[in-house]
């Protein structure tokens, strides 16, 4: 295979991947679809797969995983589909839902829609909520100091959109897709889809999508310039999964990072990721500290 055609078949392997997953929920069984290891397994799949394509397939040299950042990024990719998935399902998805039972609300309309249309709405209707929290976090310092840990990262790889503070990563989990008539199929595969486009968009491989996947959907090239260095250069293609909507709001740049980070690239620890929002009330109280001391 000569060496064009082999960069356009890495070059479609995301929409390969996206093509696997719709396929893989529109089949499934009702018991696999009902079965609550089904999602997490699946999206454990793609990771295992993306992290393999960047040990074949590498983007950046200065990206490369080492044993730290994957154990890490293990870590985070735990704990989201855990720790924050139960909290976000406790404290958004399961009240919403008893809302709408109590209310009566009702969207027939959407049950009677195609397997596929149904998905395209939740996912359309899960990021333009997630761009506009997204570019929210950006834009006022108190959101920013919840998302900032996650632009401390300083290389990007499959599991790095997991990667955050705690805070940042519960918001970020919230919606209002629960309020509709969805299939369980449909919605599941919805959310699986934007695993997919947000683990490619973070991953440290040499892909880069044909412009019917591109132009929808959020790449590595629109993401890594998102993280790219410098506060100011992080304020555009806030689209997680969907970059459409950064086009449709005028805030799509076109560009790639290669150096990312903040505070000159520092790499902060787990610990500090968790603390973060809080270094305003920190200093605070360090400065009163320091000036209720008795001089030396």
């Amino acid at each position: 295979m000569s060496s064009g055609l082999k960069q356009l078949a890495v070059d479609c392997i995301p929409p390969a991947t996206l093509v696997a997953v719709v396929a893989f929920w529109y089949f499934a069984p009702v018991s696999v679809v009902a079965n609550p290891w089904t999602s997490l397994v699946v999206n454990a799949v793609v990771t295992a797969f993306v992290l393999g394509l960047e040990l074949l397939f590498e983007r950046h040299e200065g990206w490369r995983i080492n044993r730290q950042e994957f154990f890490t990024d293990l870590f985070y990719f735990v704990l989201i589909n855990t720790v924050i998935g139960r909290m976000a399902f406790i404290l958004s998805e399961a009240p919403l839902r008893s809302l709408k039972e109590s209310w009566g609300i009702a969207t027939p309309w959407v049950t009677e829609m195609p397997f596929l249309a149904q998905v395209a709405l939740v996912v359309f209707l899960w990021e333009f909520g997630q761009y506009w929290m997204h570019r929210l976090m950006h834009n006022w310092e108190p959101f920013w100091l919840t998302h900032a840990p996650h632009h401390h990262i300083t290389q990007l790889n499959a599991m790095k959109g997991a990667v955050g503070n705690p805070i940042e990563l519960f918001l970020i989990s919230l919606g209002i897709v629960a309020l509709l008539d969805v299939s369980p199929a449909a919605y599941l595969c919805a959310f699986a889809v934007t695993n997919v486009v947000a683990t490619y968009a973070h991953a440290n491989v040499k892909s880069n999508p044909p412009l019917f996947y591109s132009y929808f959907f959020t790449t590595i090239r629109h993401h890594s310039f998102h993280h790219s260095v410098g506060y100011e250069n992080t304020r555009c293609n806030y689209g997680n999964s969907l970059i459409l909507i950064d086009r449709m709001f005028g805030t799509y740049k076109e560009g790639e990072g290669i150096l990312v980070g903040q505070d000159d690239r520092r790499r902060l620890t787990i610990w500090e990721q968790f603390v973060f929002p809080f270094k305003p009330v920190i200093a605070m109280f360090e400065r009163r500290k320091d000036t209720s001391s008795p001089a030396g």
